[in-house]
């Protein structure tokens, strides 16, 4: 099978990855929108437990860190396109950091959530939409996090050259769709459904 007849007609070779890409976040915009819709319809039904206001805590510093990777990745590439090599490894882990510590926050929140305030997915209606969103965003900054390390460490090796920016372009493009999901999460679960 020809790559035209697999990609479609009219399709040029170097759109596939952009069109994969842009098609896998299409589809995971659905998931979320479950998620969330169903976090809103069971807010404030649950007739046990605890709920929202009582113990969610803002996570500010959680979020400022998940925001600034979506920056630290733009220099990254900027860098990658100029041909600074250094400068592209030290801005994609700055960014692979910042993606580790909204990880840890997320891991410090739910500590405090189970084993002070009692919240368990198995809790109360809350706790289960509660963990079942925020949950689902954390498996996604994991995935992206484990192909930022990929793409690290290929560079590192010496096999990503200025070259490759286009498709490690597209890459950040999935980090940039979790950065903007968190955006809708926290909204949701923080800021207007307490």
């Amino acid at each position: 099978m020809s790559t035209a007849a697999a990609t479609g007609p009219g399709v040029p070779e170097n759109m596939r990855g952009r069109i994969g890409m842009a098609s896998l976040i299409v589809a995971e915009i659905s998931f979320f929108a479950v998620f969330i819709v169903a976090y809103l319809f069971y807010l404030g039904k649950s007739t046990t437990g605890p709920q929202p206001g009582e113990v969610l805590k803002t996570p500010i510093a959680a979020t400022i860190c998940l925001l600034a990777s979506s920056v630290t990745i733009a220099i990254a590439l900027r860098a990658l396109r100029a041909g600074s090599l250094g400068g592209f490894r030290a801005w994609w882990l700055a960014t692979i950091l910042l993606g580790a510590g909204f990880l840890f926050a997320t891991a410090l929140e739910w500590h405090e959530l189970i084993h002070e305030r009692g919240l368990t997915i198995a809790t109360n209606l809350f706790g289960t939409t509660f963990y079942s969103l925020v949950g689902f965003h954390a498996l996604h900054v994991t995935l992206g996090l484990c192909m930022l390390a990929f793409v690290l460490a290929a560079s590192l090796r010496g096999r990503l050259q200025p070259a490759d920016a286009e498709r490690t372009e597209i890459l950040s493009w999935y980090w940039h769709f979790v950065d903007a999901v968190w955006v809708a999460v926290f909204s949701v679960v923080y800021l207007t459904a307490r």
